[in-house]
């Protein structure tokens, strides 16, 4: 598994670590600290570290594997980003046979290249227990 992998199951199930765990992860791989200098730091030996770590992965991949959020993650955005290419090649054939309809094409447009971040961010706020699960806490 590279960094990026691991960044990305981490920000899934980093919540269902330990403390400890999620502390040493975070130094190694946000932080860019090395074995030894989180050794020194936390007062333990370098080889406790890399057991640490290397058992954050496989606790990471084994939620991945039984629950499969990442890869519905995933799928969801590749879906969503199909869908938005697919609908602007057609937005961009229909204007050119039918040009009298290009006003109408382009407010279509407008809205597939909208990120929805206020919206979503309201969605959260109003009805947060169903997003809980993605948020989890401190």
């Amino acid at each position: 598994m590279n960094k990026i992998e691991f960044m990305r199951l981490w920000d899934l199930y980093g919540g269902l670590l330990t403390d400890t765990q999620r502390e040493m992860t975070d130094m190694f791989f946000n932080l860019d600290l090395t074995v030894s200098e989180i050794a020194e730091q936390k007062g333990i030996s370098r080889q406790a570290v890399s057991e640490c770590l290397s058992q954050c992965k496989k606790q990471l991949e084994g939620f991945e594997e039984t629950l499969h959020h990442a890869k519905a993650f995933a799928e969801s955005d590749l879906r969503a980003s199909f869908l938005i290419s697919e609908a602007s090649a057609w937005a961009d054939k229909f204007t050119a046979l039918h040009p009298e309809y290009a006003a109408d094409i382009d407010k279509l447009r407008q809205i597939l290249k909208s990120d929805y971040a206020e919206q979503i961010s309201r969605a959260l706020r109003v009805n947060p227990w169903h997003y809980s699960h993605l948020y989890p806490k401190d």
